[in-house]
């Protein structure tokens, strides 16, 4: 067995970011189907949109992001999301994502306005956003010495309290089915993060 302070199941945007969060300080595994880039989070285009611009305001974004929502959203996740937005790029940048560059706006980064937003607040790589993010995190993924890959792992179960034997309500890890080797792995975790993506699914249209 396998055994990790944190395993992370899903290798796209969100997987990458918390192995590299939590890394500095715990033992982390990433397991993932495929290879790295090979979820959806590479395959993005666009850019990533923002308060970044002197002109631009949270309460815009947060407002533009309701309309657009056409009254789904939940106000108080639509705030946090926005007014941590700038934090979250920050950090993508000093991890290396190359943003295209542009010198005459007042945070050195090209900004774009696209459909729902009333100000210019999408940063972004070319048009290859997605692909920029990935492969610069997954790059520091590879060379972090405190984490550990494993690709062309499918996770097929979590083991949970009640297959552990345990009394208290938790997950102690998981088990995955190592494609290369045809045969199923126990991973021990402390935390198990489920990052599997899959959100256009939550509705059936």
């Amino acid at each position: 067995m396998k055994t990790f302070e944190v395993a992370v199941l899903g290798s796209g945007l969100a997987g990458l970011t918390v192995a590299l969060n939590l890394a500095d300080r715990c033992k982390v595994a990433v397991v993932t189907k495929r290879e790295l880039l090979d979820g959806a989070s590479n395959w993005a285009q666009g850019g990533i949109a923002a308060v970044l611009a002197g002109d631009d305001s949270p309460d815009s974004h947060i407002s533009d992001t309701e309309i657009a929502g056409a009254g789904l959203c939940n106000p108080e996740i639509t705030r946090y999301t926005v007014e941590h937005g700038k934090e979250a790029i920050e950090w993508l940048i000093s991890k290396g994502v190359p943003f295209t560059r542009d010198q005459s706006s007042d945070i050195g980064y090209h900004l774009t306005m696209e459909g729902g937003h009333s100000h210019r607040r999408v940063i972004h790589a070319a048009d290859a956003t997605g692909h920029a993010v990935q492969s610069t995190l997954e790059a520091k993924v590879k060379a972090h010495p405190n984490i550990t890959v494993l690709e062309h792992h499918v996770g097929i179960d979590l083991i949970t309290s009640e297959r552990a034997g345990l009394d208290a309500p938790v997950c102690r890890g998981m088990y995955a089915l190592d494609n290369k080797a045809g045969r199923v792995v126990t991973i021990g975790a402390d935390r198990v993060v489920l990052a599997t993506g899959g959100a256009g699914k939550v509705y059936l249209y």
